[in-house]
């Protein structure tokens, strides 16, 4: 009975191995996530570990990217703070997530401003100009919202990646309301 077992279940073991790996290879599965961090730490990624936010040996790159977590989970306040303390804090990353984070609290012409900051810095950014696209739809302005997803077709050149799906479905579901 159980050699039986082994023959069906080997190869549906294996199909499930397989399909993970083959989406894990397209890019569908997204990285590990950092771990969460106490207030006032950030993790640093050479340590492996959550150091105090004022440490100066920690990076502006970890500092940028874990503010960009803290602004995803909703914390987009200590987002602001993390982001003040960049020694760099005009890059096009940085003002992008500094505009995602005033964006999300409520603030969106002043995170349209980030943004519009960050476009001239990286034009070639299709991650802000989603982010662009949808203050526009919520300030209303789809005309400017479908110019940002055009420039992320010119980008991605093609209508497949994250940045434009994302962009079009906030197009779209601003169209239907």
């Amino acid at each position: 009975m159980n050699r039986r077992l082994s023959i069906v279940t080997a190869p549906l073991v294996f199909a499930v191995a397989l399909s993970s790996s083959l989406a894990w290879a397209n890019g569908e599965e997204d990285t590990p996530a950092k771990p969460q961090c106490p207030r006032g730490q950030v993790f640093d990624s050479k340590a492996q570990r959550c150091v105090k936010q004022t440490s100066m040996l920690l990076p502006d790159a970890d500092r940028t990217d874990y503010a960009y977590q803290l602004a995803k989970d909703g914390r987009y306040e200590e987002a602001l703070a993390l982001l003040d303390t960049l020694k760099q804090p005009n890059t096009a990353k940085a003002l992008n997530y500094r505009g995602y984070a005033t964006r999300k609290l409520g603030r969106t012409d002043e995170g349209i401003g980030y943004y519009l900051q960050a476009v001239k810095l990286d034009p070639q950014y299709a991650l802000v100009r989603e982010y662009l696209g949808e203050a526009y739809v919520t300030k209303g302005r789809l005309d400017l919202a479908q110019e940002q997803l055009q420039q992320i077709k010119s980008i991605c050149g093609n209508t497949t990646c994250e940045q434009y799906q994302d962009l079009a479905e906030a197009i779209n579901a601003s169209s239907n309301t």
